[in-house]
């Protein structure tokens, strides 16, 4: 009887530990509210087509004259331009404004628009040079660096910490990672496609209507 006590008590301490550590887990989830302007949602679906058939002439049609590029005094449509070297069929531009497009977002007003939903959804008491996110559903948490590794668990959108010191760059430059190393707030570890952890600073657009009409006018990363 003595013995039957110790284990369920085993059980509920280890039950508890269970539960405590998945309230611990934080998560920014997809939201996107584009579709709620009939305006936006049209201007949007239409930009998108743009940057899929890599169509300048649309893209900087619909760039504000003073748009922001950069925190260090880089703005307007020449600096743009400059930047993303936009006449190369290298630029990383296109790639870039692919995903902050197509991974919805918020308004913060009638007249303002921010994607990706990364951006305005990140926990305000969270440091967000400290923390990151899964950008994705269901991505794989492995225990090494490799697809052929045992899985530790699914992730999906869950906060987390990056620790770039153990994680796997390809090779080329330190700033270029294929897996990333992981925990989350609730204490799951392992590695991770670095294409599915994103930070809430990363590239985002911002949409402002004036005059009846949307422009984007900032494309930025950083703080």
């Amino acid at each position: 009887m003595k013995q039957k006590m110790i284990y369920i008590g085993l059980l509920l301490l280890l039950g508890g530990s269970i539960n405590v550590s998945a309230q611990k887990e934080r998560y920014v989830r997809p939201v996107d509210e584009g579709t709620k302007d009939k305006s936006f949602s049209v201007f949007r679906a239409k930009l998108i087509e743009a940057v899929k058939n890599r169509d300048k002439k649309y893209l900087l049609s619909i760039l504000d004259p003073n748009i922001q590029v950069s925190f260090g005094g880089d703005a307007g449509i020449a600096d743009f331009k400059k930047m993303w070297k936009i006449d190369s069929s290298k630029s990383k531009l296109w790639d870039e404004l692919r995903v902050v497009l197509s991974n919805g977002g918020t308004f913060s007003d009638k007249k303002t628009f921010a994607a990706p939903y990364s951006f305005n959804g990140f926990p305000e008491d969270l440091d967000a040079f400290e923390h990151q996110m899964i950008f994705g559903n269901n991505v794989n948490l492995r225990a090494k660096p490799n697809l052929s590794a045992e899985l530790v668990s699914n992730l999906s959108y869950n906060i987390v910490k990056v620790d770039y010191e153990n994680s796997v760059s390809d090779g080329k430059t330190d700033a270029t990672y294929l897996w990333l190393k992981v925990e989350t707030l609730g204490g799951k570890k392992g590695f991770v496609s670095a294409e599915f952890v994103r930070s809430p600073i990363d590239y985002r657009a911002i949409f402002v209507k004036e005059k009846g009409k949307w422009k984007m006018s900032a494309f930025v990363a950083g703080d």
